[in-house]
């Protein structure tokens, strides 16, 4: 049986809106528009225990809608939602001792008490025995490097340690499903690389199930096997990452340095050429053309430099699939 089972689920919400014109705050007092906002529509999905799943979409496309509900905070309008063989919003507290949550603009650290303090009342929260606790709680301080933070305030930590000591939190109980929403938003380069080698190996020797919503689309790529997009509440794609590329990215990108300027001509089995003196890009589809046929009869019509290949840019790959689904 799946862990993760959502079927057929829609969220909607009720929000006010200011007339418009000079006079609007003045008329709002007495009158009041309404719009309904549909945040997910005949939603559904599966997921297994150990799977490590990216889900992604624009703005208000539902992603941060759909882990609140499946971790409880929200009751959806119909539909039928199972994490563990639980629904998540009639069995909380039992709920929340198997998941773990890190939202990256909340904090589930006491602002003002040092970090020490927040894993200790996380602890008793949780029911965690003394013994439990200390073993997990040297794991987690050894694997994300927080040792030195313990006595000092939240309130004190900059952004990227705070997100360390978050996802230590998060953790303190050995939840079997991890839900991270936007986990790296503000980080540094430093800190995103040590953040994505903590989740592989947490997920790798721990078998948790992780759930991870970014707009990184590096996060996406370093760290997830399966793909799941959403937009306008809907789910649009489920898939790998090869499946996501193939789509809406078959073209592959050939960079030509040329010894001397030539003028343009064709090349079996490239899709496309565009030239600006002596660099020559060449677009071939790989399903129909191997790269190394292609790269053949570029060195045998050109008078080659030197030769590169590249793939396109996850996020150019997401911004087009955005554009052809109108979601954008």
């Amino acid at each position: 049986m799946p862990q993760i089972m959502l079927t057929g689920i829609s969220k909607s919400f009720k929000i006010h809106q200011r007339p418009e014109g000079r006079f609007g705050v003045l008329r709002g007092v007495f009158s009041r528009e309404t719009k309904i906002i549909q945040a997910l529509d005949d939603l559904s999905f599966q997921i297994q225990e150990g799977e490590l799943v990216g889900y992604i979409g624009p703005n208000g496309a539902g992603k941060s809608t759909t882990v609140k509900i499946m971790s409880g905070i929200l009751t959806p309008d119909r539909g039928e939602c199972r994490i563990l063989s639980r629904v998540p919003w009639k069995e909380r507290i039992a709920h929340v001792s198997q998941i773990g949550v890190v939202f990256g603009q909340r904090s589930q650290l006491w602002w003002d008490l040092p970090v020490n303090d927040s894993f200790r009342f996380l602890k008793d929260i949780y029911n965690v025995p003394e013994k439990e606790y200390q073993k997990r709680l040297t794991e987690l301080v050894e694997a994300l490097d927080v040792s030195g933070l313990l006595k000092i305030p939240v309130r004190q930590l900059s952004l990227g340690q705070r997100m360390r000591c978050e996802m230590t939190a998060s953790l303190i109980h050995s939840p079997r499903i991890l839900f991270l929403d936007e986990p790296t938003i503000g980080l540094d380069a430093v800190s995103k690389l040590a953040l994505r080698d903590f989740l592989k190996k947490e997920n790798r020797q721990k078998g948790i199930t992780v759930i991870l919503t970014t707009h990184d689309m590096d996060d996406i790529e370093a760290l997830c096997s399966r793909v799941m997009v959403i937009g306008h509440g809907k789910l649009l794609y489920d898939g790998d990452m090869a499946g996501l590329k193939s789509r809406f990215a078959p073209l592959r990108r050939i960079k030509a340095t040329l010894l001397h300027e030539v003028e343009p001509c064709k090349l079996e089995g490239a899709e496309k050429i565009e030239t600006d003196g002596k660099i020559w890009s060449v677009f071939f589809n790989p399903s129909t053309t191997a790269a190394y046929t292609m790269i053949e009869r570029i060195a045998r019509q050109l008078p080659l430099k030197d030769i590169s290949m590249e793939e396109e840019n996850i996020d150019g790959i997401i911004a087009r699939m955005y554009q052809e689904m109108c979601l954008i």
